[in-house]
């Protein structure tokens, strides 16, 4: 009897661990992100144990560095979230900089904010719109957008760059702090929060994971999936365009080249996170720390004294590593 009541212990202690809240989150599908990110810091303690890797103001430098990504990233999910890819991001961002940075000396910082906006919202627009009427792959459209937008960009000031010295601007989009706390720390928990509460405390969130995810049973609900792949992509680069005014803001100036290299990092960024390229599964926390893992990465290497060319091979590895978990991920989904 006391084996029975011994083992029948053992059970019911095994069914309340099964259930701790702990033991469920280290066992959800998208926790590797978090692994990954302890295990890349624990990396660079042994080798850049002699750096100022781990001081505080390095920390802080790489958010800085790594907001106007993280933004990008966070917007990008809501394409994904419907199984769209935006390519245009980048050009989006240098775009709304010069065009910041152009109505700002006349027009003010709210004129300038609205109008740089107003770009990334015009832009997801016509990206959604051509998408569907078109009946076009959305990797299609936005590498012929980000073609146009790009010459747009060079165009506007003859390839020039636009200095800003409004020091209102540059400290509420990039430059400033706020008690000891970076401003762009804080843009990055403000849009990290709007997003996670959109995706997932949000009808609209869910009817876009349900459009992504299974796009007959979403149409079954009444759901309109070309006015959501239409909207997913007006964030998608609106939120390119804030990474556009937070560029500008941090650099206190803007130019054509901005946000152009940052396309791979964005989706490295989205893809380990655990966000599928596929549509219907986004993690907008997994987002922000993929992308604070890349700039811990790029960090690190440079502090390891590798070359600009090494470290867009190890970009170039982390994104072939991350897609390839994208389609395992999707396949066994």
């Amino acid at each position: 009897m006391t084996e029975l009541f011994a083992q029948l212990r053992t059970q019911q202690l095994r069914h309340q661990i099964k259930q701790l809240p702990l033991r469920q989150f280290l066992l959800r599908r998208d926790a590797y992100i978090y692994y990954i990110f302890l295990l890349v810091l624990a990396l660079f303690a042994v080798v850049l144990h002699d750096t100022a890797f781990f001081s505080f103001d390095n920390f802080m430098n790489i958010v800085r560095q790594t907001t106007p990504v993280t933004v990008m990233a966070i917007a990008l999910s809501f394409a994904l979230a419907v199984g769209h890819i935006d390519l245009s991001i980048g050009a989006v961002v240098a775009l709304s900089a010069l065009v910041a940075a152009l109505i700002l000396p006349e027009g003010g910082i709210v004129l300038a904010t609205a109008a740089a906006l107003g770009v990334g919202l015009l832009v997801g627009f016509i990206n959604g719109v051509l998408t569907e009427k078109l009946q076009v792959s959305s990797l299609l459209i936005t590498l012929g957008t980000m073609s146009v937008l790009a010459g747009i960009a060079r165009q506007l000031t003859g390839m020039e760059s636009v200095p800003i010295i409004n020091q209102d601007f540059s400290f509420w989009f990039g430059a400033g702090d706020a008690g000891g706390v970076p401003v762009l720390l804080l843009w990055t928990l403000l849009i990290t929060a709007l997003g996670y509460v959109l995706l997932n405390k949000l009808r609209f969130g869910r009817h876009l994971l349900a459009v992504g995810g299974n796009p007959q049973a979403a149409r079954a609900m009444g759901i309109s999936l070309g006015s959501m792949r239409v909207k997913a992509l007006m964030i998608s680069a609106v939120g390119a365009a804030l990474a556009g005014l937070l560029y500008a803001g941090r650099l206190q100036g803007a130019r054509y080249t901005l946000g152009e290299a940052d396309l791979l990092t964005v989706i490295a960024a989205v893809a380990i996170g655990g966000t599928s390229l596929f549509g219907g599964r986004v993690c907008i926390i997994g987002a922000v720390l993929g992308s604070w893992l890349m700039g811990m990465i790029n960090n690190g290497l440079i502090l390891s004294g590798f070359s600009t060319n090494e470290q867009m091979i190890a970009r170039g590895v982390i994104l072939i590593v991350a897609v390839a978990i994208g389609v395992r991920e999707a396949r066994n989904g």
